[in-house]
């Protein structure tokens, strides 16, 4: 049986001992991160009938965009680039969900 003898060995031990400790806990949190995301993507595209795509799911971000600046040209009392806006909104989204 080996007997450790020198502190600094102990301690070498102790220090990679704590450092694969905080390596193993920051992977599982991103891998728990990481799977969330992945079904909140699924079942997003599912609930709207689209592909799970990062295109798609940019397309629909886009679309939404184009939405909240024809309610803010509605706000603004432009009524005529609100109408414009929420047009292309609502065709862009049209066209993605099924």
């Amino acid at each position: 049986m080996y007997v450790n003898t020198n502190p600094f060995e102990w301690l070498g031990q102790a220090f990679g001992t704590l450092v694969r400790l905080i390596v193993d806990g920051l992977a599982w949190v991103f891998d728990m991160l990481s799977g969330a995301s992945t079904a909140f993507v699924n079942g997003f595209s599912r609930a709207l009938g689209i592909d799970s795509s990062i295109l798609s799911i940019a397309f629909v971000v886009l679309g939404l965009f184009l939405i909240y600046l024809g309610v803010s040209s509605f706000i603004k009392k432009r009524i005529i680039a609100g109408v414009i806006w929420l047009l292309l909104g609502l065709w862009l989204l049209s066209t993605l969900i099924r």
